[in-house]
């Protein structure tokens, strides 16, 4: 039997079908999003009442500090976004940030001919409370990092780098490829130093690859040569890991 077509009306209605069903889809799209939207808006409010109510232990208590950078990001806030907004006049985060900024780029900068423009973040913080002297809060570790993270958005050739375990602050232009990357997580793991063989054999890298690696270190003051071993070998040490706490 010869099979019978579904005819012009049949189309129409497989049309219709799907038009309806896609108006229902954006239909629930759209809701979805804008009951999305309202929640995000009632977290931000609630978010700005805490942040009035415990503003002074924001401002004073590093750790709370913290957790409230934490509580922002989760959903979407950022409190450090705008000298002139909101967050700045309620918590003066503009002032303080700006301040600490300028502490922690004098402090790269004063070490920066011996390290080469790296620094662990521990002994960052360990210089930037030295600076700010013993007649104000200490800063920590995390307020650092949101320092660093503004200075980096302004292009300032600063940014954080995790090597191996080691958070490191670099505070000259330029990128650490994943060979340095590598070569600097093997010397970390060692007491700070490397030698070429020593890296071509943990790496798996061939000679001129480490070789390559290695000058590119030494060309921008991230590492030393030291031929003073007592097997005759040259070792490449690594001075932010020598200074690191």
């Amino acid at each position: 039997m010869r099979r019978r077509g579904i005819g012009i009306q049949g189309l129409k209605k497989k049309q219709n079908a799907r038009s309806h069903f896609k108006q229902m889809g954006e239909q629930l799209t759209g809701e979805r999003i804008a009951t999305m939207e309202e929640q995000m808006e009632k977290f931000r409010k609630a978010l700005e009442d805490f942040a009035f109510s415990h503003k002074e232990d924001i401002k004073g208590d590093p750790i709370f500090r913290k957790h409230f950078h934490e509580m922002c990001a989760s959903i979407g806030v950022d409190p450090l976004a705008s000298n002139k907004g909101m967050w700045s006049e309620l918590l003066g985060f503009g002032d303080f940030y700006y301040e600490l900024g300028v502490q922690a780029v004098e402090a790269c900068m004063s070490n920066r001919q011996l390290n080469g423009g790296l620094v662990e973040i521990n002994e960052l913080v360990a210089q930037v409370n030295k600076r700010r002297g013993g007649k104000v809060e200490a800063v920590s570790r995390d307020d650092v990092k949101q320092a660093i993270k503004k200075l980096g958005k302004l292009g300032s050739g600063f940014q954080l780098v995790q090597i191996g375990n080691k958070t490191i602050v670099q505070s000259v232009p330029g990128e650490l490829n994943r060979d340095h990357n590598q070569i600097l997580s093997q010397a970390e793991s060692q007491g700070g130093w490397v030698t070429s063989k020593g890296a071509e054999k943990k790496l798996g890298f061939t000679s001129d690859r480490v070789q390559q690696a290695l000058q590119a270190l030494l060309n921008e003051g991230q590492a030393w040569v030291d031929d003073g071993a007592r097997d005759g070998e040259r070792r490449f040490w690594f001075p932010y890991l020598h200074f690191s706490k």
